[in-house]
């Protein structure tokens, strides 16, 4: 019985886990920056989905480098946290399946 308590408490915490990471992906911006070539300059678009379309706001031409990096990194923590939130919820499949299974004699 207590390997079950265990198993619960474990599965709270998986549970508790996958909550923060939804917050932290909700709280990053969304969409990725574009850099468009057009006749030798740049211009910036964000990239975005929208239902079933991806969407491009136009940012400027001109971007500071600060701006620029807050996208980078939003698009490496996006992709960090969505890995993250993949482990949890394959964890918290086994967790469950374990809790509801038969004790073996």
């Amino acid at each position: 019985m207590a390997i079950k308590e265990l198993l619960k408490e474990e599965l709270s915490n998986s549970l508790r886990m996958e909550r923060d990471y939804r917050r932290a992906l909700a709280k990053l911006p969304r969409g990725c920056l574009v850099k468009k070539i057009i006749r030798g300059r740049a211009y910036y678009y964000l990239a975005y989905r929208e239902k079933n379309r991806v969407r491009f706001l136009y940012k400027g031409c001109k971007m500071e480098e600060r701006e620029i990096a807050k996208y980078r990194d939003a698009k490496r923590f996006r992709a960090q946290y969505r890995k993250l939130l993949s482990n949890v919820r394959k964890q918290i499949i086994f967790l469950r399946k374990a809790i509801r299974a038969k004790q073996a004699v």
